[in-house]
């Protein structure tokens, strides 16, 4: 019987205006949020080439929802808010 996959989808745009306003360190944000939210078995992380919404920038989607102008310094929070309560024993 196969595991069951991640239930969210995060996919970080890494056009070249997402890219250089802020996406560039997206992916090692997100990836130390999960860990400290004991959930990076929960989301599956993809990057993409152009959104087409590039002067929102830097964009991301979350199971099909756009974010944009998503700061890295707000990904913590904005992960905490789509997520819920961290998973049990997470600090």
């Amino acid at each position: 019987m196969p595991l069951p996959g991640p239930e969210h989808e995060l996919i970080i745009c890494m056009g070249s205006a997402c890219f250089s306003r802020g996406n560039s360190r997206a992916v090692e944000t997100v990836r130390e949020c999960l860990r400290t939210l004991q959930r990076e078995n929960d989301v599956k992380v993809t990057g993409t080439l152009c959104q087409n919404q590039c002067r929102q920038g830097p964009n991301l989607s979350f199971d099909g929802e756009c974010h944009c102008g998503v700061d890295p310094s707000t990904l913590p929070v904005l992960l905490e808010d789509l997520l819920g309560p961290s998973a049990p024993g997470a600090q």
